[in-house]
């Protein structure tokens, strides 16, 4: 059977196991049992059971359920309040308005956690609930969280960037480095179009709060000392040296726990409600996780994402055309895979082919890492999709439409990548 085949009687069992309720964890590993089983020689049920067991017991993932709890904490205490109070005078004249604080909160905890999930899920922890208390509308409120949590791959640390930086043999701290203008460029650019969607629907914003003097907003800002002091403290200590990414998820739950207490806003109510409502969101992501480590296996032994890739290089492009037909594929890939899994399944065939065509890798990496972020906002496998999915109970086609825009913005920051590729290589030159 040919390639194009397969590949179309996959995405069918896929789109009918979604469509018929099925968990989307399991639809991914039901998928992938049904590639392995029919078109390839490996047993499946072994292949799964392995994959399975190997993802779920990782280290590195341990990370991920400590920074979620960290959100649940915030959640559930004053410190996100205390956030919105404090970032509410600095905001609220702006067209936007609290929105904004989606994309605050996601630039700064990407800095920390180098998760895409992590900062969706605990950003949205905080600012879901209460932009909905202010009235803001939905579609809007969740669709610039998903855009804005992909910051966590593209501002450093970012896992993808580690893999990537192996995969190609680059400098890991170059490529951390290229991340920040770009990282902080595509904040501007979702920032943006909150201003102008405002514009746009201004009976759909709330009011702004009342007017306040330059020396009331700095003495609103205390509110941000709790806060500030948790985030130093993560950051620190990841660049210090003095923890791993990890070990600081830890931090931050452990300094989260205390400065709740400070504030007095700690009940047992409150940590046993955090600590259920963090083991069951990790739960979901960690099914997902699992189903779509399985999907990547499949797809390995099957050989779709090496056919694909032979065939890109194959066309002999120009630079140009090479990037675009590379960013449509890697958009399309992410239909299926992970970010992880896509750079781990295609830069040993990619590579030779970007190599020859003279791109520089430090920028060819920050490329990757931002049409990587496409795809995390890309039905029917978009990771932050279904995180915010398990989050709000909405369902996955809406929350693709209202994410859509954002989606686009990341295009935007593909060609201006492209025409300015100093916004990559400016940085690193420094080093």
């Amino acid at each position: 059977m040919s390639d194009v085949a397969i590949t179309t009687l996959l995405m069918f069992a896929l789109f009918a196991l979604l469509g018929s309720g099925v968990w989307i964890g399991l639809t991914l590993a039901g998928v992938a049992w049904i590639g392995m089983q029919l078109f390839s020689s490996r047993p499946a049920g072994d292949a799964m059971a392995i994959t399975v067991w190997g993802s779920a017991s990782s280290w590195t993932l341990t990370a991920l359920p400590l920074f979620i709890w960290m959100g649940e904490i915030l959640f559930r205490t004053k410190l996100s309040e205390s956030m919105f109070r404090g970032l509410a005078p600095w905001v609220s004249r702006l067209p936007g308005r609290l929105l904004h604080t989606n994309v605050i909160g996601c630039t700064i905890f990407a800095a920390v956690s180098g998760s895409s999930a992590a900062t969706c899920a605990t950003i949205g922890k905080m600012t879901l609930p209460e932009l909905g208390k202010r009235g803001y509308p939905d579609d809007i409120t969740i669709g610039s969280l998903a855009g804005a949590g992909t910051l966590g791959l593209l501002i450093p640390p970012s896992i993808i960037m580690i893999v990537y930086g192996v995969s190609a043999d680059v400098s890991i701290a170059r490529l951390f480095v290229a991340g920040i203008i770009p990282g902080v460029v595509l904040a501007g650019l979702f920032s943006g179009y909150l201003m102008i969607w405002t514009a746009l629907n201004r009976d759909r914003v709330p009011p702004p709060d009342r007017h306040m003097s330059f020396g009331e907003k700095v003495y609103e800002s205390r509110h941000l000392i709790p806060v500030v002091v948790l985030i130093a403290a993560v950051l620190g200590s990841i660049y210090a040296g003095v923890a791993t990414a990890t070990e600081a998820a830890a931090v931050g739950v452990v300094g989260s726990l205390l400065l709740s207490a400070v504030q007095r806003s700690l009940t047992w109510q409150t940590f046993r409600d955090s600590l259920m409502g963090a083991t069951r969101l990790y739960c979901m992501i960690a099914l997902i996780l699992s189903g779509a480590a399985f999907l990547t296996l499949s797809m390995g032994y099957i050989g779709l994402p090496r056919h694909l890739a032979e065939f890109v290089t194959s066309l002999g492009l120009s630079p140009f055309l090479l990037i675009v037909a590379l960013a449509v594929f890697y958009v399309i890939l992410g239909c299926f895979l992970d970010g992880i899994s896509m750079v781990v399944l295609t830069m040993g065939v990619i590579l030779p082919t970007v190599t020859a065509a003279k791109l520089d890798l430090i920028w060819f990496g920050i490329f990757i890492v931002i049409v990587v972020e496409m795809a995390q906002i890309t039905p029917p496998v978009g990771f932050n999709l279904f995180v915010l999915q398990g989050m709000t109970g909405k369902e996955i086609t809406w929350i693709g439409k209202v994410t859509f825009p954002f989606f686009l913005l990341m295009c935007l920051m593909v060609l201006l990548l492209w025409w300015f590729p100093q916004l990559a290589t400016w940085l690193p030159s420094k080093m």
